[in-house]
């Protein structure tokens, strides 16, 4: 049970490594209603002058998520109740992303943790940038 005293300024989340592919971006797109040729498509995303076929936002949105989730536990002390992002360049599948964070603030007053995260690509290029706010129960 990670708790509010266990977290600390520069603590690290990740660094997580994980292929997504071509299929699984097809998969999600489709099942979130997201049919556009960028999400399914290489030849149609590169008519939108893309490289080809990249993730949907809020796809990258849920694997952000999944970090900080999986940092925080899933035993009730705590949950994420906020995150932004900043999408610098697409995300494109087929390739293995990873996935980090570290703590920059901490409030004691109100039990929260400001989180910097992060993706990147295999060339350390950051893809998504964002902010997440953990509230840890008092």
């Amino acid at each position: 049970m990670k708790t509010f005293a266990d977290v600390h300024i520069g603590d690290t989340l990740g660094p997580v490594h994980q292929f997504v592919s071509k299929d699984q971006c097809r998969k999600y797109a489709n099942s979130a209603g997201l049919p556009a040729a960028r999400f399914t498509d290489d030849e149609g995303a590169r008519k939108e002058g893309l490289p080809g076929i990249i993730l949907p936002g809020n796809m990258s949105l849920g694997l952000l998520s999944k970090l900080v989730t999986d940092w925080i536990g899933y035993d009730g002390g705590a949950r994420m109740i906020r995150l932004s992002t900043t999408y610098r360049v697409p995300v494109q599948p087929d390739h293995t992303l990873t996935f980090q964070g570290f703590i920059t603030h901490t409030t004691e007053a109100e039990r929260r943790a400001e989180i910097d995260v992060w993706i990147e690509n295999e060339e350390a290029e950051r893809l998504v940038t964002g902010t997440a706010t953990v509230q840890f129960d008092k």
